[in-house]
Parts: structure tokens; C-alpha cells; sequence
């Protein structure tokens, strides 16, 4: 995968396996993971990275100023570009609400096409063309595009579900830019101060780095995704970590100078679709948080927290004084039951990291008698910070009698047939049905301190069962992501307390959404 790291400070713990794959790490390193060969899958390993790789640094001056279209870049003609040139990604999921929501999108595509009396693009949803669990994180896929579309296309326009598109607006802006020459094309995003998401990248001037805002629309003219491809295939895409995919593509495009940086392109927007601003824009973003119908109900939700004895007189307060109390049903599971709270000791000691045993010893309650039978099953840290009232719209979308595994996305080896996980610091979020299917598959941690994000993501992978993503889920806190990137959002989870008042973040960011929308709207209008 592309050139990630892992930071002091940061719970990542490089476990890889399939059944399918073997990665080049030390083979006397522990097995972490087995299936059981009676429920017909083979065994699976997951092997321990310990070795830090070094940070991605620059110098502010090492780094240009930000690219420009300049005259000589322009066509000779604008008549040169075809609709029928523009191959369009959909950044689909396999889920059947994401399924349904492509399928909107790439109907509307049509229609606008038919209104437009052109000849019609190719539109491709993302999770249709290959098996590869790898393709969200686009790099694996520059090949199959190359092959496909490298000769007879100009552009490879790429759109999250949720993106609205003027087509005959982005038709004129492609045209205004010379496809022969290599582009990276979107609506720049710049880090405010160094993050520990981008791995502190960029640590003396975190501006001076761009990456593109997927909600607007991104774009690679095709010579550049075929010298990317060339470089793909002469030298494969590392087994490593898939944390921030915009920051990361932008990070292996650049290649350390040597490719092109992001070309800001207004047109590019993510302001809401009926704003009247956006009359200029040739994208926009949904104005509205996902809603399918009515919220689930609050004691439709399981909610565990995951917390142990010496955080129990700091964190738990703040669980209690914030979003707490929106549950209906709760309990914290620690290595000390203290009456007081209470907390629920499951039998299984507290460990420095992983907590792969207290989780598998959560899901097994979960399916037991000792809780109530709900549909929904929420897995958080004891400094995780979320909006139950936001999460129960958003699960309005989805259908509980299919295996749902929801939350923040990661990745590891996704270049070389690894696999995707839920980062367990935003939340997981977990369907009864996939519960059941987990368990009932053998499925199990190595050993208690196994790092249970990505041991669960193992386990799906094996049953086929998606992860699926939710940018509104965080793994980080709320300054550790760009202004912009949040201002279009009503994020759903924020975590850990690192120098900041959990209390004042969850007022601000999570507590009510009328000031919430407020927010958003007096920082859009800075934009």
C-alpha cells in the first residue's frame, strides 16, 4: 500500500492474514488469528509488525506553491473533449443501502447525459469491478483503469456516493485543461498543524501539503494513471496501512516531488447543493445527514463501553456527563467490577493494548440472555466521544437483518489481498446478524492483547461479510482533521482526550444539532 507509518502514541498494530496471502514479515512472529477448518474456512494468520518506520517529514520550502492552471496548460481547442472521454469512478460500497445510493447517482448521470443530447460516459461502480477487497484504496485499481480506458479516455473522474454533479459544468471545466499532460485534479484540503492521522507529516508547515476533498470530486487525467500504473507494476504497492486514503494517494502521486501536486479547481465544491452559491459549482455535497425513515430506537441500540479500573475516576465521568445519558442501554465492561458505576467484569485481565479478548468476550454477552435482545450492537472506548441520537438516523439506512459491520474504514496490505477494519476508537457499530455470523464461524483472537479492530476485520474478510465506511465516524479528534473537511459534515463520533476538555468538544461538535448546522454554516461562509 502506499507509504504509511506508524507513530508513537497511535494503537495501529500491523497484524496481517488472509488465507489467501502471506506478507514478507518474519515467520517466527505469533499466529494472532484462527478459523475453524469445520465451518470451511482455512486457517488464517496475522503476524505482529514491532518495527516503526520512519516519519514522512518536509521542509515548508521543500514543497511548491500550489499548482495552477496556466494558459500554456490549456487545449488549443475546447471543442476537443468529448463526454464520452470522461470515465466516471463511483466510490461504491457493497453494502445494499451504499449499492442503492451509487445506483442513484449513476442513474442521474444518465439522465443528465439524455438532457444534454450527448453521447453517454462510462460510468463503473467501484465494487463491481473485481473481488479485490483492495479497491476502495484506488491504487490497486489503477491497472485494471489503465487497461481498460488508458488509450480512448482522457479522464478518470472519481465520485463518492453522496457527491451531486452538474454535468454540463464539469464537462466545461475538463475541457479547459490539457488531457494529454499529467493532472491531479480536486478541492484542496491542507492540514492547520501537523496530525498524527497524516503521521505528522509535513511537521514544519503542514499547509504546504494538499489533498483532495472526495465529497467534491477528484480527477487523474490518463497519462497519469498510466505512468502510476507503470510504476504500480514495477514496483508493488507496499503491505502497509490505509488510515487517511486522500492524504495517502496525494502523498504517492506526488512522490516526494517528482509526480504533480493537487490542482486546485473551484468548481469543485462541497458546499450544499442548494445553497445559492452553489450556482457556480460543478459539484456539490447533500445538504442533509442520512436519514431513511424513522431513527432506530434508542433501546434498539446495545451500547458497550470499554473501559478498565485505573480510567474509571477520569473517563467514565465523562461518558456519564455527555452522551451517556442518551442511552438506553449501557454497560461498561473493565478488568474491576466497581458497583458504584457499575462496571461489569467479564472475566478477562486488562491489557496495555489489543483488548481482542474483552471485545470477543463482549459479543459473546451480546448474543447471551444476560442483556436484552436488541438489533444493534455499539462497541466504544471509554474516551470515545459520540452522538447517539445522530447514530440512530444514520442506522435508519441500513437493514439490520443483514451482517452490518459500520464505522471509520482502515486498511492493511490492501496493495497485496490484505484487509479492511472498523478502527475501534470512532466506534463499531455491528448488526445482531453479523454477530451471530462471526461467532459462528470459529472466528477468534490469539491472544487477549491482539488488537481487536483488525482481528474482527479478519474475521469479515474471511466471511465475505464488507466493512462498510462512514466518514462521519472519527478516529481522532476534532482538530486533527481539516476545517473544510469537517465544515460539510454532522459528525457522529470523535475520540480520545488528548490536551483537549472532552466535555467542551462534545458540547461543540456533538451535543445538539441545531448548533451544529449553525456551526457548519458560519464556517462555510469563511470558505
Amino acid at each position: 500500500m502506499i507509504g504509511t507509518v506508524v507513530t508513537v502514541g497511535y494503537r495501529i498494530s500491523a497484524n496481517t492474514a488472509t488465507a489467501s496471502w502471506q506478507p514478507a514479515v518474519p515467520a517466527h512472529l505469533p499466529t494472532m488469528i484462527s478459523i475453524n477448518s469445520h465451518n470451511g474456512y482455512s486457517v488464517a494468520r496475522c503476524f505482529m509488525l514491532w518495527s516503526l518506520v520512519p516519519l514522512i517529514t518536509a521542509k515548508g520550502n521543500d514543497v511548491e506553491s500550489p499548482t495552477k492552471i496556466r494558459d500554456a496548460d490549456k487545449p488549443p481547442s475546447e471543442s476537443q473533449l468529448d463526454l464520452r472521454e470522461v470515465v466516471f469512478v463511483i466510490q461504491s460500497q457493497r453494502n445494499s443501502f451504499h449499492v442503492r445510493q451509487a445506483e442513484k447517482l449513476r442513474k442521474d448521470l444518465l439522465l443528465q447525459t439524455q438532457a444534454l443530447q450527448e453521447s453517454p460516459p462510462v460510468i463503473l461502480l467501484l465494487h463491481t469491478l473485481s473481488d479485490n477487497e483492495g479497491d476502495w484504496s484506488i491504487l490497486p485499481l489503477l491497472p485494471y483503469l489503465s487497461s481498460q480506458f488508458g488509450k480512448n479516455s482522457s479522464w478518470i473522474m472519481f465520485l463518492e456516493e453522496d457527491t451531486r454533479v452538474k454535468l454540463q459544468k464539469l464537462h466545461k471545466v475538463l475541457k479547459k485543461i490539457d488531457h494529454r499532460k499529467e493532472w491531479f485534479l480536486g478541492k484542496p484540503l491542507h492540514d492547520a498543524e501537523s496530525t498524527i492521522i497524516h503521521h505528522y507529516a509535513f511537521s514544519e508547515n503542514p499547509a504546504a501539503f494538499e489533498y483532495p476533498d472526495f465529497s467534491a470530486g477528484w480527477a487523474l487525467s490518463t497519462p497519469l494513471v498510466n505512468r502510476l500504473t507503470s510504476k504500480i507494476e514495477e514496483e508493488p504497492l507496499k503491505s502497509d496501512f490505509t488510515i487517511d486514503l486522500k492524504h495517502e494517494i496525494s502523498l504517492y502521486i506526488w512522490e516526494d516531488g517528482k509526480g504533480p501536486r493537487l490542482t486546485g479547481v473551484p468548481a469543485l465544491c462541497t458546499i450544499p447543493e442548494h445553497n445559492p452559491r452553489a450556482q457556480y459549482c460543478a459539484t456539490t455535497v447533500s445538504s442533509h445527514s442520512p436519514l431513511c425513515g424513522l431513527p432506530v430506537k434508542s433501546d434498539n441500540i446495545f451500547v458497550a463501553v470499554k473501559t478498565c479500573k485505573k480510567f474509571h475516576s477520569d473517563r467514565v465521568p465523562v461518558v456519564k456527563k455527555t452522551w451517556g445519558k442518551q442511552a438506553s442501554l449501557l454497560e461498561y465492561y473493565s478488568d474491576y467490577a466497581d458497583p458504584s458505576i457499575p462496571t461489569i467484569n467479564l472475566g478477562v485481565p486488562n491489557t496495555e493494548r489489543g483488548h481482542c479478548g474483552k471485545t470477543f468476550a463482549i459479543l459473546r454477552r451480546f448474543l447471551s440472555s444476560h442483556v436484552p435482545n436488541t438489533n444493534w450492537l455499539l462497541i466504544v472506548d471509554d474516551d470515545t466521544l459520540i452522538s447517539l441520537p445522530r447514530l440512530q438516523a444514520l442506522l435508519s439506512c441500513y437493514d439490520s437483518s443483514e451482517p452490518v459491520c459500520l464505522g471509520e474504514r482502515y486498511g492493511y496490505g490492501l496493495g497485496q489481498g490484505g484487509y479492511s477494519y472498523i478502527t475501534g476508537g470512532g466506534g463499531m457499530v455491528f448488526s445482531r446478524e453479523a454477530v451471530v455470523q462471526l461467532l459462528a464461524s470459529g472466528c477468534k483472537c490469539y491472544s487477549n492483547d491482539a488488537p481487536d479492530d483488525m482481528v474482527l476485520g479478519m474475521c469479515f474478510n474471511a466471511l465475505r461479510v464488507p466493512v462498510t465506511h462512514s466518514p462521519l465516524f472519527h478516529q481522532a479528534r476534532p482538530e486533527d482533521y481539516a476545517k473544510e473537511f469537517l465544515a460539510h459534515q454532522t459528525p457522529i463520533s470523535f475520540h480520545k482526550h488528548w490536551n483537549i476538555d472532552p466535555i467542551a468538544v462534545f458540547n461543540k461538535w456533538l451535543k445538539n444539532d441545531k448548533h451544529t448546522e449553525g456551526l457548519q454554516k458560519s464556517t462555510k461562509d469563511e470558505l
